[in-house]
C-alpha cells in the first residue's frame, strides 16, 4: 500500500492517522484515511457526502475516538484527492452511480488488510447515505448503520422539476453529460456562499473551519454536479426507495431547516425499515456533524447508542 497525502494536523483529528492510495477494480485511484484506536470497540466507516474530503471529518473522528471507535473514511472518486473523472476537475461527476460501490469494495478490502477492528459500523452523510444504503442492500457486513441527512431524495426547485427528469438523461445520451447541472458551476459552495445564507450549518465557527480546511488543498474544492451525476443520482434515489430494507439496526437524523435532501423521502424510508429510529432536529441544517455542539454531540451519542456501544 502506498501512503497518500494527509492534512489531519489542522483538522482537530485524533493522533496517529494516515492516508493510503487504493486502486478500484476499474482502475480508479481513491484515497482512504484511517484513524486507529488503542483500545477499540469497533470501527466506524465515514461514508461522506458530495464535495467532501476525509479531513473535513477530523473533529468527528476525535469524538468517535473518545467513544472507543477507530475510524475509516474515503474520498469518493471524482472528489477530494481521488481521481477526477473529467477534463474540468471542478465538476462533480460519476459515469454510473454504481461505480461508487467499486470504491466501497476497495475500501472494505483495505480495511481487512489493515485489520480494522471489528465489529464494523457505517455512518453515511448525504450522498454517502445513498452509497451506504446501497452497500447494505448489497450485503456488506456492517453491524449497524446511522445516517445524517441521507440523499434518499433530492430537493429540486419547482421550476426545474420537470426539466430535471428529462434534461440529464437526454444530455447524457447525446454526449453532453459532463456539463454542469442547471444553476450550478465550477465554484466551490464553501468558498463563495455567505454564512448568513448557507444551507449547511447554523454554526459560524464550524462554517469558518470548513472554509479553512477547503483552502488547505485546491483539490479539496469542488463545484456543481454534472448532468450525468444528476441523472444517475435521481435514478438511484428511485431505486433505493423501491428496494427491500436491510436487516440491520439503523438511526437517521435530519434537520428541520434541511434544503438539500428530501425530508419526506427520509421519513418514508425509516417508516418501513424494521427497528429503525428517526429524529428530526429542530433548527438544524444539512450538515448535522458540522452543526453547533448542542446538535452535533447528542447526535453522535445517538449514533453510538444505535451501534450498541452506549
Amino acid at each position: 500500500m502506498t501512503r497518500a497525502p494527509f492534512y489531519d494536523e489542522t483538522a482537530d483529528a485524533p493522533t496517529g492517522g494516515s492516508a493510503t492510495w487504493l486502486t478500484t477494480d476499474d482502475g480508479v485511484t481513491v484515497r482512504a484515511g484511517y484513524w486507529p484506536h488503542d483500545q477499540p470497540r469497533g470501527t466506524v466507516f465515514f461514508f461522506t457526502g458530495r464535495c467532501e474530503f476525509i479531513e473535513k471529518y477530523g473533529r468527528n473522528a476525535s469524538e468517535f475516538a473518545r467513544r472507543g471507535l477507530a475510524v475509516v473514511a474515503v474520498d469518493w472518486r471524482g472528489q477530494g484527492l481521488s481521481d477526477r473523472l473529467l477534463k474540468d476537475p471542478n465538476t462533480g461527476h460519476v459515469d454510473k452511480f454504481q461505480d461508487y460501490q467499486r470504491d466501497v469494495r476497495a475500501l472494505l478490502t483495505y480495511a481487512e488488510e489493515i485489520d480494522a477492528p471489528k465489529p464494523w459500523f457505517m455512518l453515511g452523510h448525504s450522498m454517502g447515505g445513498a452509497i451506504g444504503l446501497r452497500a447494505l442492500i448489497d450485503g456488506h457486513a456492517f453491524k449497524a448503520a446511522a445516517f445524517s441527512a441521507p440523499m434518499w431524495g433530492i430537493v429540486i426547485a419547482p421550476s426545474l422539476r420537470q426539466l430535471s427528469q428529462v434534461l440529464p438523461r437526454v444530455a447524457t445520451s447525446l454526449g453532453f453529460g459532463g456539463r454542469y447541472a442547471p444553476t450550478t458551476g465550477g465554484a466551490s459552495y464553501l468558498l463563495t456562499a455567505e454564512f448568513e445564507d448557507n444551507q449547511l450549518t447554523t454554526d459560524p465557527e464550524a462554517w469558518a473551519h470548513m472554509q479553512d480546511l477547503a483552502q488547505l488543498q485546491p483539490r479539496f474544492q469542488l463545484g456543481g454536479p454534472s448532468l450525468t451525476w444528476l441523472a444517475e443520482a435521481l435514478a438511484e434515489t428511485r431505486a433505493l426507495a423501491a428496494a427491500p430494507r436491510p436487516n440491520v439496526p439503523m438511526h437517521v437524523s435530519v434537520g428541520t431547516e434541511e434544503e438539500i435532501v428530501q425530508i419526506d423521502a427520509i421519513e418514508a424510508m425509516a417508516a418501513d425499515w424494521p427497528g429503525a429510529t428517526i429524529e428530526v432536529i429542530k433548527g438544524a441544517e444539512h450538515e448535522l456533524l458540522m452543526e453547533r455542539a448542542d446538535v452535533r454531540l447528542p447526535f453522535i451519542d445517538r449514533i453510538v447508542a444505535t451501534f450498541g456501544l452506549d
